[in-house]
């Protein structure tokens, strides 16, 4: 099967390049699988024989994320357990990419305490999760990858063996297409990588859907505060204006209460007239 379209992502680093050492299967790519390493440098891989197609490493000053790439996009890459016969797991027309962090809640917070910098992947930061979709819309965009998802990211521990309920059979995997994780992978694979990433937000910034605006409940002494504030306000430009007419402009406050006041006389005057009137039709 014959390479289609750019093989390299832009601006990916070549420094760690194994595609001349494993030649792999040429392939039309459908699918991602997303891994982490769970460590903070870029590993080895054996010199490359059980390497990704690429590694994103986290740059926390710049806040990108540095791209290192191992092979062709559509050359077979060697991150997945591939047993002779059945499923053919690294050459089933799928890129993989593995992102320099955790996806353990328990490594998490031991890196955390020892302050050692690091992502955990399913509370990943915005800027590291947009990194990851500009990849996403650019494999789409250039290769047809689906930007889509029907599996479920189950959480670390619990998306850990070979029988966890999130797993695909081997049909089921030999015919997905879009972005799935080494937790959903069949035949001899039982990590649970990426763990709960949040693949649904990853593919909302891709496809450029704007988030919603989050609902901010506000208690009762909020509402009273904003209430007040709101009264209470005076506009710098009406005190301008004050001096220019050589009398105060009210506040909306003062401009409520005198509005009142005014229809309330009016209010009490109509009533004392329609009075009179009433007495002049009973004479």
């Amino acid at each position: 099967m014959a390479k289609t379209g750019p093989q390299r992502y832009p601006g990916a680093s070549v420094a760690y390049w194994w595609g001349d050492r494993y030649e792999g299967a040429a392939m039309e790519i459908n699918a991602v699988v997303w891994h982490t390493t769970e460590g903070t440098t870029l590993p080895t891989y054996g010199n490359g024989a059980a390497a990704p197609t690429l590694t994103a490493v986290p740059d926390f000053t710049a806040k990108k994320l540095r791209w290192f790439q191992h092979f062709d996009l559509e050359q077979s890459a060697r991150a997945l357990v591939d047993r002779a016969g059945g499923v053919t797991t690294n050459r089933n027309n799928l890129a993989q990419v593995e992102l320099v962090g955790t996806c353990d809640p328990a490594t998490h917070q031991k890196w955390k305490a020892a302050g050692r910098a690091h992502i955990f992947w399913p509370e990943a930061p915005e800027w590291a999760l947009r990194e990851v979709a500009a990849f996403v819309r650019w494999l789409h965009e250039n290769h047809g990858v689906p930007m889509t998802s029907t599996v479920t990211w189950r959480a670390y521990p619990g998306s850990y063996g070979q029988s966890a309920p999130q797993r695909l059979s081997a049909a089921a995997f030999n015919q997905y297409t879009g972005h799935l994780g080494h937790q959903h992978v069949p035949e001899g694979n039982d990590h649970g990588d990426p763990g709960n990433f949040d693949m649904a937000r990853v593919l909302r910034y891709a496809a450029g859907t704007p988030e919603e605006d989050p609902v901010m409940a506000l208690s009762k002494e909020d509402v009273d505060r904003i209430a007040l504030r709101v009264l209470e306000y005076r506009n710098p430009a009406a005190d301008e204006q004050s001096k220019k007419l050589g009398r105060r402009i009210p506040d909306f406050y003062g401009y409520v209460v005198s509005t009142f006041t005014t229809v309330a006389g009016i209010a009490a005057d109509v009533k004392k007239i329609l009075a009179l009137l009433n007495a002049q039709k009973e004479k």
